[in-house]
């Protein structure tokens, strides 16, 4: 619980601009929480794409922290360099799954808190991991990705 603490979000400033850093910093700590879950076989994707983004995130702010020093400054020099290719491209398209990863993790962890479960299988997560696939993650794959996560889980 410690680990969590230390490592916990920043509030948001008032010009609501997020510094890089300390950003990647917080959500480096959250990919390990995947295997705490269970079958690996299951979460070690979603473990495995968040782990990718913060990367991808971390070489662009690597690169130049004085110009990446906020995520709108990733944004906009990105979406200068891309132009018609923005926001499918770089760390922007990164910043884009980590937050659907983020939000994954989020409602399943809401989900759970909230009591919802198979009350055949009251010790599974099956219940909460659809339920947070369907509302993060579900509408950005393909059939055959969200066949797979259903058999899965």
């Amino acid at each position: 619980m410690a680990l969590l603490l230390e490592h916990e979000f920043k509030p948001l400033p008032a010009d609501k601009q997020i510094e890089t850093l300390p950003f990647l910093e917080a959500v480096a700590h959250l990919p390990p929480f995947f295997d705490c879950l269970g079958t690996p076989i299951v979460y070690s994707p979603v473990k495995a794409d968040l782990t990718g983004n913060i990367k991808k995130i971390r070489a662009v702010y690597d690169s130049n922290p004085a110009k990446f020093k906020t995520l709108q400054n990733i944004l906009e020099v990105e979406r200068e360099m891309h132009g018609s290719a923005w926001p499918k491209t770089g760390a922007t398209l990164a910043l884009m799954w980590l937050k659907r990863g983020l939000k994954f993790m989020l409602v399943l962890l809401q989900s759970i808190s909230d009591g919802e479960r198979d009350e055949e299988h009251p010790n599974l997560i099956r219940v909460n991991a659809m339920k947070a696939y369907e509302i993060a993650l579900k509408k950005y794959h393909g059939w055959m990705l969200q066949k797979l996560f259903t058999v899965s889980v």
